[in-house]
């Protein structure tokens, strides 16, 4: 087997908690198209795919209408509601310092992704950022994954996808690299766990074991 040295992180919900900021985004939305319909759990199902396809299943005539009244709040709030999960920024950057390959494989838009790694400081650590606008599909497509593996010059044995929604485990599969959920996923474990990780994170560290990051020193 292939060592693992290329790390595609999801972003949102794993390397930063956006959790806050998605469900304020939603209401703020929903609620002002449709007044009074969607209360905060009725959201968590809309958190990971892409945005216009969850407005364009509501109302497909206003979906792009939608979207842009979501992205003016969600950048407008971003920086007061997003927070950091604990123990990410110094796994990211110790393996940083240990020479692993990384990228950002998200659904989001690539500048929204930036503005998120820098304000918590991680983009020195990430050598490729993959967002919607840079591919044609979407997560669990193959696509963004891949794209992330030709920009790395990584092969899929040596590669693992790191995420909190079953978009990012399944689209890892659909490209062949290995896959691993993080247990404090707003979406739960037992929910990850149907798709069949190869791993589950109880903390951002744990990466550090699986990789075996320092384990001369021990």
């Amino acid at each position: 087997m292939s060592k693992l040295n290329a790390l595609l992180f999801d972003l949102d919900g794993t390397l930063i908690n956006t959790n806050e900021l998605i469900v304020e985004s939603f209401l703020h939305t929903l609620n002002h198209y449709f007044p009074g319909q969607y209360e905060r759990e009725d959201v968590y199902p809309f958190m990971g795919p892409p945005l216009i396809d969850t407005f364009e299943a509501l109302d497909k005539e206003r979906t792009m209408e939608m979207v842009a009244h979501y992205r003016a709040f969600n950048h407008e709030k971003h920086d007061a509601l997003v927070t950091e999960f604990q123990g990410v920024y110094e796994t990211i950057r110790t393996l940083h310092e240990n020479g692993f390959k990384m990228a950002i494989v998200s659904t989001k838009i690539h500048e929204t992704i930036l503005k998120g790694l820098k304000l918590t400081n991680m983009e020195s650590f990430f050598d490729v950022v993959v967002g919607l606008d840079d591919v044609k599909h979407a997560k669990p497509h193959p696509e963004p994954v891949q794209k992330a593996l030709a920009a790395l010059g990584a092969s899929p044995e040596e590669a693992l996808m790191i995420g909190d929604n079953y978009h990012d485990i399944e689209g890892g599969q659909n490209a062949g690299v290995k896959t691993a959920g993080v247990a404090w996923s707003l979406k739960g474990r037992d929910f990850l766990n149907t798709y069949n990780p190869d791993y589950m994170l109880e903390s951002m560290a744990d990466l550090l074991d699986i990789l075996q990051v320092g384990a001369n020193q021990k």
